[in-house]
């Protein structure tokens, strides 16, 4: 059985979605769509996770479509009006859990850059006895690397572990690492999956 939680941020602990912001900046949905589909892609944020400065990343972008250099310098300038706020029942719950005093520990892929400010967002990220983000490490979920790092780290092994992820993929490569895991894709799920463990 599980004895320490390690926490996904985005869509776990704080909800985050470019759409938030983007909507504001775009009228019409349809231009919405292509510009987060062919100029600020997933694939293209992903490098801000892996350790890519957000002006050494849109450098390119800026040359490629200058027509979109207001909303492309927005991914940085307006970063934190991507999120809109925390998740209620994940911060009860780990608030729960940091009075019964189970270990909670964090492991999110985040730039360097935010990360800092990410935690600044959710008291719940104060419950957390240690973080390891991506941004600083060089490697990204689902690489079993980082998990690996975790383990190490916090003292850890893989069986002692609850993983909560919202991302299919990372929760695949953590079960087949030997950690136990919860697929967040519903907040009204989280209790029923702590309290099964004996955790709450």
């Amino acid at each position: 059985m599980p004895k320490a939680l390690l926490w996904d941020f985005g869509n776990v602990i704080v909800r985050w979605d470019p759409r938030t912001l983007y909507s504001k900046i775009f009228e019409e949905p349809a231009e919405l769509d292509r510009f987060l589909s062919h100029v600020c892609t997933m694939d293209w944020h992903v490098a801000h996770d892996a350790g890519v400065t957000f002006a050494q990343n849109r450098a390119p972008l800026l040359e490629r479509f200058p027509a979109h250099a207001e909303a492309i310098c927005a991914w940085e300038s307006r970063w934190w009006e991507m999120f809109s706020g925390a998740i209620p029942e994940t911060e009860a719950a780990i608030e729960d859990l940091h009075a019964r005093g189970v270990p909670q520990y964090g492991l999110s892929n985040v730039s360097h850059e935010t990360l800092e400010g990410t935690m600044a967002l959710s008291p719940a990220f104060g419950r957390l006895r240690g973080v390891v983000a991506s941004g600083l490490e060089g490697v990204m979920k689902p690489d079993p690397a980082i998990f690996r790092i975790v383990c190490e780290r916090f003292g850890l092994e893989p069986g002692e572990i609850l993983f909560v992820d919202d991302s299919a993929r990372n929760v695949a490569a953590a079960e087949a690492l030997g950690f136990d895991v919860h697929h967040f894709t519903d907040p009204a799920g989280l209790r029923p999956a702590l309290e099964a463990r004996g955790l709450l």
